[in-house]
């Protein structure tokens, strides 16, 4: 490991490590029996020094330290471990986020609400499918599927039930053009001929409606636990990162002119919410709070 890499991790890994500890001492977060936070931040490590960004620039050489030591906090609070496929670290600008991907949405959701399954099925035209809704809440009383509905048929709409400990339900039906929509907002072009949203539009139609259901159901409990901050949290910072992006990109391909002997200082652009964090964010004492700069 080069000295460069050795800085990074001693200012990021490191300090994540002794800050989750710091939770665990004060009680404010109990990982499962089977998650070692020492084994996915290894992994993590592992899978960020071969990480580039969109002009395959290694990650840990573009992005800031605060916001590397961010996405690993995200990512271990949460309990998930990228090696299992359960996020992925992607770098907007000089900011790195961590995206949990469908299996890690079901993840959190079982160890927070305990749900013994969550399970997604696509509707195909031609099947035979009931619901119901009783008191605002969706329930499949019948879904019958045929060989030739499923080998040629359109696809109408996607569900997704989570099966609680007590063996309650809550679904989530969502229709092929409300997915639709949803896969326009994806940076993957959904649209592009022989995308994975053209090729499996199935799996891809599951892994959508499966999101949505965890999310609304998650955000229907009152928990305020530490997981549940960085839960939302994270969604928050992947837009926030995706917009200073964006801003940046256009800044960089516009040519501006200014009157340099006319700037006032106070009229000087004020720093990004990225620039305040970096600034910030080790000089906060531990406060077990996710919600502002740094952990």
């Amino acid at each position: 490991m080069s000295n460069q890499l050795a800085l990074v991790k001693k200012d990021t890994v490191d300090v994540v490590a002794a800050r989750v500890r710091e939770f665990q001492e004060r009680g404010e977060i109990h990982f499962p029996a089977n998650y070692s936070p020492e084994n996915a931040m290894k992994s993590a490590w592992l899978i960020l020094q071969n990480t580039l960004d969109r002009e395959k620039r290694p990650v840990l050489e573009v992005c800031t330290k605060d916001s590397v030591a961010n996405s690993l906090l995200d990512m271990v609070v949460q309990g998930l471990n990228p090696a299992k496929k359960q996020g992925y670290f992607i770098a907007y600008g000089k900011q790195l986020t961590f995206q949990r991907s469908y299996f890690g949405t079901m993840a959190v959701t079982k160890r927070v609400t305990g749900a013994k399954d969550i399970f997604a099925e696509v509707v195909y035209e031609g099947d035979d499918f009931e619901f119901e809704i009783d008191r605002g809440r969706k329930r499949v009383l019948k879904h019958k599927q045929t060989l030739t509905s499923i080998s040629g048929g359109k696809i109408l709409a996607a569900y997704c039930t989570i099966i609680l400990d007590d063996n309650r339900e809550f679904t989530d039906i969502m229709t092929m053009d409300e997915i639709r929509q949803a896969w326009k907002k994806s940076k993957q072009n959904p649209d592009k001929d022989g995308s994975t949203h053209q090729e499996f539009p199935q799996e891809m139609a599951k892994r959508t409606v499966i999101n949505r259901t965890c999310k609304s159901y998650m955000n229907t409990s009152d928990d305020s636990s530490l997981v549940m901050q960085h839960f939302n949290r994270q969604d928050e910072t992947v837009v926030q990162a995706e917009v200073e992006a964006e801003i940046a990109a256009n800044a960089n391909s516009e040519t501006i002119d200014v009157d340099y002997e006319v700037v006032d200082e106070q009229k000087q652009p004020s720093k990004t919410t990225a620039e305040r964090e970096q600034e910030n964010l080790f000089d906060h004492e531990p406060s077990g709070q996710s919600g502002g700069p740094g952990f």
